[in-house]
């Protein structure tokens, strides 16, 4: 989801006190930070099934949770070594800006005003995604063209409403929007018929069917997607060396899955005479000195957390509740986007 102005205005003034303090607004050191500290300290939501949530043991699991995994096995060789940090849609930016969190792993749409006004820059994309509608079986509507007139929820401080009334204004329907700050509080708005439609992200909309709604099977997400929403990690501009171990991080998992290396064979394929296997596990040497990483970084993050394919599947595929096609997010050569840069 997105932000508009309000969120630069937000920037702006923790940057001025920042300043003021004496605080630099780039961390160039980030990667020393966390080895001193020896874990990795992640922004996550507050709760989003499938892609950052708490289990019944209080473990955090998801898409974006095996991101933050990722990166502390890159650095650490252990997966275990990060500390998940909550934060809603307003307080991301904040967070990340201020030191609290040294990555935002927590379904954030990459926007050129993110890229470039906050201070902060995207590490790759994890997953394709767009706004969509989320309506009960009930209303009788097969596609959002039928919504004329309907009541719709969506949380404030994102792009959802100008992208909806954008939408609303070409396709002449008009409805009456419930705005509400709080995620949680749009849900349970929803889910207690004070609207007839929840729009968000897709994918939020599938994680909310599954865990939030206590009859699942009463509900569908209708057909038409209306904006585009790449999801990805961020980190603070000017912070290249640990923009790098985040973004490689990534590569190292979609580029696992290309070559057909997994949590389960990885061992075996240590022994492989393919160059691209040996040179992103380290086996031929020089990645890991690139990255100022050990060279079994991608080995350590493919054995402890697998390869893009496998983290997609056990938390948002079809192994997860969620069971949502790859779609976009498929591989490059299996009619998705997901494309790996070459470790070479």
């Amino acid at each position: 989801m997105r932000y508009f102005n309000a969120e630069c205005a937000r920037w702006w003034l923790v940057a001025a006190l920042l300043l003021t303090v004496g605080i630099p607004l780039a961390h160039a050191d980030t990667l020393d930070i966390v080895k001193d500290r020896g874990y990795v300290q992640c922004g996550v939501t507050t709760g989003f099934a499938g892609f950052s949530a708490p289990d019944a043991k209080g473990h955090w699991r998801g898409l974006d949770v095996d991101m933050c995994r990722a990166v502390a096995a890159a650095v650490f060789g252990d997966a275990s070594k990060f500390k998940a940090v909550p934060l809603n849609s307003q307080q991301r930016f904040t967070a990340l800006q201020s030191g609290e969190i040294d990555v935002l792993t927590r379904n954030t749409t990459v926007t050129e005003q993110r890229d470039t006004a906050l201070g902060a820059i995207h590490a790759g994309i994890n997953f394709y995604d767009g706004q969509g509608f989320l309506v009960p079986k009930s209303l009788g509507v097969k596609s959002a063209k039928e919504l004329n007139g309907a009541t719709i929820c969506m949380q404030t401080g994102t792009s959802n409403e100008n992208t909806l009334a954008d939408w609303a204004r070409a396709n002449h329907i008009t409805y009456k929007p419930v705005v509400i700050e709080q995620f949680n509080e749009v849900v349970s708005a929803f889910a207690a018929g004070r609207c007839d439609v929840f729009t968000t992200d897709a994918s939020g909309l599938a994680s909310i069917r599954i865990a939030s709604l206590k009859n699942p099977d009463a509900y569908e997400v209708l057909p038409e997607i209306i904006s585009k929403e790449p999801l990805g990690p961020f980190v603070r501009q000017g912070d290249d060396v640990w923009l790098n171990v985040v973004k490689w991080s990534l590569m190292a998992m979609i580029d696992a899955e290309e070559l057909g290396i997994t949590s389960a064979n990885v061992d075996q394929e240590l022994k492989s005479p393919n160059p691209d296997v040996r040179r992103l596990l380290g086996v031929t040497p020089g990645a890991g000195k690139n990255l100022h990483l050990g060279e079994k970084w991608a080995y350590d993050i493919i054995r402890q957390v697998g390869n893009y394919g496998e983290s997609y599947d056990r938390n948002v595929g079809m192994k997860s509740p969620l069971k949502i096609p790859r779609g976009l997010n498929a591989l490059w050569n299996k009619g998705g986007l997901m494309y790996a840069l070459p470790v070479r």
